[in-house]
């Protein structure tokens, strides 16, 4: 049960604490009060943490004890009299703060749980719903500390408690004079990120951990928590992001607060949670990043420029009907023939609508990363035979719905046998919730684990690149380019529904697959 863990360390810990004059026993009392019962751990200061019992009431209590006190632990007692002012149910409570001279130690509140770090470590990225009640419970203890006039100063994965009974809390503030409301802000970001990922952003955060970095490019700039793992909804992936830009202002931190009880409060996919805002006061303002600005000017030219070519071509054919076509069956110069739309156009007329593609056992299969068993080859065909009662079937994972985080997930891989304009492809499960996006690529490099993991690793995401979970068990992907032609097409799930058969574990069926092109 770790109750503090790794945060930073003050100007007074650089050298470390002298840990053999007045080491603690067990059973030993301090301050005619307080027994130490078990040494816990260290915290990254070196720092001993005691679980003992305060025996006039009767409760335990965890003791952080510094050795030598005096000068040296003085940043540790103010922080832990300025902690004993605030009183909030997501901050752990600060009961005492005693220097001896040769040691000098707080007692605080004994959380019965563990540390992010440790939650994570064990279980592996939470899912998104819990990983935003955690950041909500820190952001509300932060608009407590904050609204005092001080600031917390250690928000991290190791100083974040998760009660057995579920409850958060935040523990061991230490602010020194590079701390300010904005780092702590940022830092639930960063508690985000680690949620989502198992990685801590360093740079963004600007703390050094021994907690692993987040995934960086090739530039060293920070990959947002969808591009490590499926099934993070984008509303919750710009948040978090959002918080980690240092060239996007930070909100307050319960205006931050009152954002992420507004998210935490909805469904699980965030379908309305609507844009950011945080709310300040009575007044409510939508946050903008610089991302957000560009996409948004990036839509509006893309609009006007469509716009423009229509207004183009309305006053090009009004010109052609006024000059005078002299029959019925003669074509405007441009070659149009009758409603506009060019010969061979994917989705025009003179192409044709959209048509089912006929799919056949030879044409598709089944998608396994290494690390897979391979069980399922020869499944796929059970996908394209038009019966929704025969299907590809996943193996059950027990407990983690990512394929047990031993792959990237499985598929279905598609070969139309010839380039062709796709329209939309249609998928029918077992399950709503899946993770489930479409993918394309150049060749089938084998039905080997090797050639899956080349696979996997050089088809691109078609469309905006976006993963959701499926909303019903029916879903259409109307996401293909119109002007481009596909061969290899692959329908990849990286996250699974709960298995439908009360048999617990993760799992789902793909029952049927179907292809629609234009030629």
């Amino acid at each position: 049960m770790t109750q503090v863990g790794e945060g930073h360390e003050t100007a007074a810990d650089e050298a470390g604490p002298v840990m053999t004059f007045g080491a603690p026993t067990v059973g030993e009392i301090l301050a005619e009060r307080y027994q130490l019962e078990e040494h816990v751990n260290n915290d990254s200061a070196g720092r001993q943490v005691w679980r003992g019992i305060d025996v006039i009431l009767r409760r335990p209590v965890a003791v952080v004890l510094r050795h030598p006190g005096g000068d040296s632990a003085t940043e540790m007692l103010q922080a832990a009299v300025d902690a004993s002012r605030v009183i909030h149910p997501n901050l752990v409570g600060v009961y005492d703060a005693i220097d001896e001279g040769q040691r000098a130690y707080v007692v605080r509140e004994w959380v019965d749980g563990e540390a992010l770090r440790e939650m994570v470590a064990q279980e592996g990225p939470l899912d998104p719903a819990r990983a935003t009640a955690i950041a909500h419970a820190i952001a509300d203890a932060l608009a407590a500390v904050h609204a005092t006039g001080m600031v917390h100063g250690n928000v991290h994965p190791g100083t974040t408690l998760i009660g057995n009974d579920g409850r958060v809390v935040l523990a061991d503030a230490r602010a020194d004079s590079a701390d300010s409301v904005e780092s702590d802000v940022r830092a639930v970001g960063g508690i985000l990120y680690f949620a989502l990922t198992g990685h801590w952003p360093q740079v963004e955060i600007g703390r050094t951990s021994a907690l692993p970095d987040a995934m960086r490019d090739g530039n060293g700039a920070i990959s947002a928590p969808r591009q490590i793992r499926a099934g993070v909804p984008a509303y919750l992936d710009d948040l978090t992001m959002d918080l980690l830009d240092k060239r996007v202002a930070t909100p307050e931190a319960d205006a931050l607060a009152a954002e992420l009880a507004r998210l935490d409060s909805a469904e699980e996919d965030y379908e309305d949670v609507g844009p950011l805002r945080f709310t300040q006061g009575t007044s409510a303002e939508p946050v903008r990043s610089t991302r957000k600005i560009v996409l948004g000017i990036a839509a509006l030219v893309v609009i006007a420029i469509v716009g423009l070519v229509f207004g183009i071509r309305a006053i090009s054919n009004s010109g052609n009907e006024q000059g005078g076509t002299t029959g019925a069956n003669t074509a405007p110069q441009g070659g149009n023939q009758g409603n506009g739309t060019a010969p061979g156009k994917p989705g025009s007329d003179a192409q044709g609508a959209p048509k089912k593609v006929p799919l056949t056992p030879k044409m598709v299969r089944i998608v396994d990363p290494p690390k897979g068993e391979r069980n399922d080859t020869g499944e796929a065909e059970l996908t394209v035979d038009d019966s929704t009662e025969t299907g590809w079937e996943t193996q059950r994972f027990q407990n983690r719905s990512n394929f047990g985080n031993l792959k990237p997930g499985m598929g279905v891989l598609i070969n139309l046998g010839t380039p062709r304009h796709v329209s939309e492809i249609r998928v029918e499960a077992s399950a709503p919730g899946i993770a489930m996006d479409i993918r394309s690529g150049d060749s089938d490099p084998g039905d080997t684990s090797s050639g899956d993991e080349q696979l996997v690793k050089k088809f691109k995401k078609v469309g905006d690149g976006d993963t959701e979970k499926t909303k019903g068990t029916n879903t259409i992907f109307p996401v293909f380019d119109e002007t481009q032609t596909y061969q290899y097409l692959m329908v990849f799930l990286s996250d699974l529904p709960p298995a439908d058969d009360g048999a617990g574990g993760y799992k789902v069926k793909v029952t049927n697959i179907e292809v629609y092109a234009t030629d």
